[in-house]
């Protein structure tokens, strides 16, 4: 029963990190996309295989923040990490429905301390760990803004005197080697989630002494994440691909770039950052170099309203389902 209860678990886990990709597959390829560099069906190949590699190109840092860094693993049960799994899931496919480009990083962590709450009180909320998560809310998108800001400008300034033909097709060039960059950074950022929850599953139910996380668990989540990345998440993708603001390879390029760059840093230090507000706020940055209402910022607001409810929004149906399954946990 034991068995069959945890590898149910790492389903559902598995599942959400599949929900991840195709929820999130609009960060890696909606500026490739809306530039036409890729169309969208190459565009998923590409940003897929990048989001696997990624299994062998980054630690398990962020992993382990969310696995026992966040919440007291001694307040964890299944009924816990179900709720958690469930919240995320729901909302991401809420915000999905309604093409808002949420983040799944942050449905996850709201999720699971809703559900880690209605179990064991605010006691189990580790705050060091929480510190730095809530902390990149705001910097991720603000350094992705200000990166792509900077990326863009000197761009013109070097390629002023080229010709806009020859500009347009330098950075066609250029723009799959930033894409590969920011799915790498995706991948490498957010199938670390599925990772950190996985191991805690198999730290709760007696398999693993310590925490820590096996080959299989990252190469499993790699996986899940880079077949949701293959299955598209079309409406996600329109909204951030042109709804936001207008892009020319040129500040593709500069997007992806600040976005992948803002990555890379926030792995390394082991930070469950959002990869959705990163590129938004690239997309931002980058529209904000022609002129300021070149933005539709009328769309940025919903987006910005999306991202302050994903957290308790995600923790309030953490929490119902918890209530809703912990009766049958026995």
């Amino acid at each position: 029963m034991l068995l069959l209860t945890v590898i149910g678990i790492i389903a559902v886990a598995l599942t959400f990190d599949f929900i991840n990709g195709f929820h999130d597959a609009a960060n890696s390829i909606a500026t490739v996309v809306s530039t036409r560099v890729l169309s969208p069906g190459q565009a998923v190949i590409w940003a897929a295989f990048f989001n696997f590699v990624a299994a062998f190109t980054f630690g398990t840092a962020v992993a382990k923040t969310i696995g026992n860094g966040m919440i007291d693993l001694k307040a964890v049960n299944f009924s816990v990490i179900f709720g958690g799994l469930m919240g995320a899931i729901i909302w991401d496919l809420i915000t999905w429905y309604l093409g808002l480009p949420t983040s799944s990083s942050h449905a996850l962590i709201g999720g699971y301390a809703g559900a880690a709450v209605a179990h064991g009180g605010w006691d189990v909320i580790i705050i060091s760990g929480w510190t730095k998560t809530l902390l990149y809310i705001v910097l991720a998108p603000l350094i992705g803004l200000t990166l792509a800001l900077i990326i863009a400008i000197l761009i013109y300034n070097l390629f002023q005197r080229m010709t806009p033909l020859r500009v347009d097709r330098t950075f066609r060039k250029l723009q799959l080697l930033s894409a590969a960059a920011y799915s790498l950074g995706h991948g490498g950022n957010d199938a670390q989630k599925t990772m950190g929850i996985i191991s805690g599953v198999l730290v709760t139910a007696g398999y693993m002494k310590t925490f820590d996380i096996p080959v299989w668990v990252i190469l499993s989540a790699h996986a899940a994440i880079a077949l949701g990345t293959l299955s598209g998440g079309w409406r996600i993708i329109h909204t951030m691909g042109s709804k936001i603001t207008r892009l020319q390879p040129v500040g593709g390029f500069a997007a992806e770039t600040a976005g992948a760059i803002t990555l890379f840093m926030a792995t390394s230090f082991g930070v469950p950052v959002s990869t959705t507000h990163t590129i938004t706020g690239a997309i931002v940055g980058v529209g904000a170099t022609r002129r300021l209402s070149a933005v539709r910022w009328g769309i940025a607001g919903k987006i910005v309203w999306a991202w302050v409810l994903t957290i308790p929004m995600s923790a309030l149906i953490g929490s119902l389902v918890f209530w809703c399954v912990m009766p049958f946990q026995g």
